[in-house]
This record gives structure tokens, C-alpha cells and sequence, in this order.
């Protein structure tokens, strides 16, 4: 069993990236983070995207809205963002309050803009396998980690717990692509789906994104596998002094032994995820300046 790092893999990513940013004159790539409400997890992830896009060198700005913006007010905040030259990706912080549409919300983000990768827009072209797409920060992560793993994909059994937009649907499309990696057969498996077991014990990669803590046992995993870990779940744990703990949508302790490669929870996908936006950025920051649409 051998563990993928996220964090060093991450790291290196950051630091190419801010290589490349030093290197463009004048303007700067610049992102701009909306959260609506005090959620204290979306606070916390905000703050640690700032903190990131700065050591990157990346510009942001955070606009916060109370909960009680209606849904119309937020689409146009966001019309403004799409319409302003200095502002190249646009993040809209998920969860959203219960009375606005979330699909509706991201779709309204520029898909030129839209570094998260939800606008329909960038799911149909990633369907589509453009690479001038978008894709989502977490599926893209999975991938670079793999391809940095050295882990070839091509001809690979993959099955994928969790049908999401943001998660399940792409990685399962990216995984799909005529490139490297990629080339793999996939299988979506989710709440509707009998005998899991059955599925997952026929998978060589293997990618939880079902929200379920410690759901994956040793009994849905072969020898030699390769999982990779999605989920970040809270639960109690009173030796803490935060009163809980994060653990993953897989039981580490009782998987681990079987795999040949797995990630780690913390510190294996989600680094990936805030990078991959970082990338994100970068790369609608370039597209801005080919279309002659930069300041």
C-alpha cells in the first residue's frame, strides 16, 4: 500500500503556477469569490482560496451578501462580474440559501468565467471532450493526481460511487476521454444501485463521492486497487479538542491494506480541488488575453 499525497502533489502545481504568473506583465489573473451568508464551513474554505490565489499570486475579491439577497439581486451581482475585464473566474460558494436555485445561480456565471466548472456551458463541451472546458475543480484533481501518480488509466475498470454534477458525473466523463488519463471503462454506482459489492469489488480504481462516512469497508474492495477518496465528513471524536474529526467516505484503516495506491483524508483530494481552481484561473486568464478581452 502506498499513499497519494495531495498536499505535496498540490504543492507542486501551486509552484508552476506561480511561475507562470510572475512571467505575465502588467495585469494579474484575478478571481472573484461570492458567499452568501456566514456558514462557518464556507467561510473556512473561502478564506484558505484567498490565502491560496495569494501565495500564487492570483488577485481575488470577496463580495458577501447577506442570506436574505433574493435570488434576482445575486443574478445581477453576478451579470456585474461577467461584465467586468478585470475579473476573470467567478466562484460562487456553494451552499447556496434554500430559497435560491443553485443550478440556476451557477449557470448564470460567464462560461468563460466560470473557473468551478458548473455553467451547463463547460459540462456539455467537457461531454463534448473540448479542452478549452472547464472542468470541475474536484474530478480534475482526481485526474492530475493520477496522472502525476504515474498511474495509467487506459483499459482500467473505474467505478465511481456518487452521480453529482459537481463530482461524480465529470470525473466519470474526464475518465471516459480519449486522453491520458483516461481511456477507461467506467461504471456509476449510487443510492439506486443493488448489490454495490458486486460493483466495486470489479473496480481497479476506485472513487468515492457518495457523502457517507467510513461507507466503503474492506469487503467492497479487491487486492491491489487503487481508491481514491472524496468525501470530508465530520464525526465525533471526544480525544479531540475540537470535539470531531474528518475522515473520508472510506474506512482507511480497514481499505488501506488492500490497495496498491489510495488518498489519504485529510490531505489527498481536497488539496487538489483548491489547486485545480488555482489552474482554473490561470487558464481563463489566458483565454481573456487571446480574446483580446483583458485590461
Amino acid at each position: 500500500m502506498e499513499l497519494i499525497d495531495g498536499n505535496a502533489i498540490a504543492n507542486d502545481l501551486l509552484k508552476e503556477l506561480s511561475k507562470k504568473v510572475e512571467s505575465f506583465e502588467n495585469q494579474k489573473p484575478c478571481v472573484a469569490f461570492v458567499r452568501v451568508g456566514q456558514d462557518p464551513a464556507s467561510v473556512s474554505y473561502v478564506r484558505k482560496k484567498e490565502n491560496t490565489a495569494a501565495k500564487v499570486g492570483i488577485e481575488s475579491r470577496l463580495l458577501i451578501f447577506a442570506e436574505t439577497i433574493t435570488e434576482d439581486q445575486l443574478l445581477r451581482e453576478i451579470s456585474l462580474l461577467n461584465e467586468d475585464y478585470g475579473v476573470h473566474g467567478i466562484l460562487v460558494q456553494a451552499p447556496l440559501p434554500p430559497h435560491m436555485d443553485e443550478r440556476k445561480i451557477f449557470n448564470h456565471v460567464s462560461p468563460l468565467k466560470d473557473v468551478d466548472g458548473f455553467n451547463a456551458t463547460n459540462l456539455g463541451l467537457l461531454c463534448q471532450e473540448n479542452q478549452d472546458a472547464f472542468a470541475s475543480c474536484t474530478p480534475a484533481g482526481i485526474l492530475e493526481l493520477l496522472k502525476r501518480t504515474e498511474v495509467d488509466t487506459t483499459g482500467k475498470h473505474v467505478v465511481v460511487l456518487g452521480r453529482s454534477l459537481i463530482v461524480g458525473k465529470p470525473v466519470g466523463m474526464l475518465l471516459l476521454q480519449k486522453n491520458r488519463p483516461g481511456n477507461a471503462t467506467v461504471t456509476y454506482c449510487h443510492s439506486g444501485t443493488p448489490d454495490l459489492a458486486n460493483h466495486t469489488l470489479q473496480a481497479d480504481i476506485l472513487i468515492a463521492a457518495i457523502g457517507k462516512p467510513l461507507f466503503v469497508d474492506r469487503s467492497m474492495v479487491k487486492q491491489g486497487a487503487i481508491v481514491i477518496d472524496v468525501g470530508i465528513n465530520r464525526i465525533p471524536d471526544n480525544t479531540r479538542k475540537s470535539g470531531f474529526r474528518l475522515v473520508g467516505d472510506v474506512n482507511f484503516e480497514e481499505v488501506a491494506p488492500l490497495t496498491s495506491l489510495i488518498t489519504p483524508v485529510p490531505g489527498g483530494v481536497g488539496p487538489m480541488t483548491v489547486a485545480m481552481l488555482m489552474r482554473n484561473t490561470v487558464k481563463a486568464y489566458e483565454k481573456s488575453l487571446q480574446a483580446g478581452m483583458a485590461l
